[in-house]
């Protein structure tokens, strides 16, 4: 049994590393380190009670610590579209929007939209509207000041 232990930590450290290659989700690699810290004692022959407490222990410290560091630091920045740049601007009403019959349309810097209005009242084709927010190719709107 004097190889047998290591040999197993070693293997779960491994398949711990490919299904973190696989998902991507930062929770396997801290399993991979638990694994690893594991494998000290048991090539110092510790029993394997000893080892499983250094597995959970490291396993745990490093996915309570580092996790939220590692996450902020790979986070993806949200990259602005040019509709983005909808938002705030003035456009006119161009088929009634009634958010109860899900119809309406906007016309903004030349394009049409698809519109809901923000507070679900009904906006007559003709309205000047102000865009609030974007989601997908649906603007909300609401009245224009």
């Amino acid at each position: 049994m004097g190889w047998f232990y290591p040999v197993l930590w070693l293997a779960l450290m491994i398949l711990f590393v490919i299904a973190e290659a696989s998902t991507v989700q930062l929770v396997s690699i801290w399993l991979a380190a638990g694994s690893l810290a594991a494998l000290i004692p048991a090539m110092l022959g510790m029993p394997l009670m000893v080892q499983i407490i250094v597995f959970l222990v490291v396993s745990a410290v490093c996915l309570i610590f580092t996790r939220p560091f590692v996450k902020k630091v790979l986070a993806v920045k949200k990259v602005n579209t040019n509709a983005d740049r909808t938002i705030g601007e003035i456009g006119l009403v161009t088929e009634t929007i009634d958010n109860t019959l899900e119809s309406g349309r906007v016309m903004v810097d030349g394009l049409s939209w698809k519109a809901r209005a923000s507070d679900d009242s009904v906006l007559e084709a003709g309205t000047r509207v102000q865009v609030k927010e974007i989601h997908g190719v649906t603007l909300t709107v609401e009245k224009a000041v």
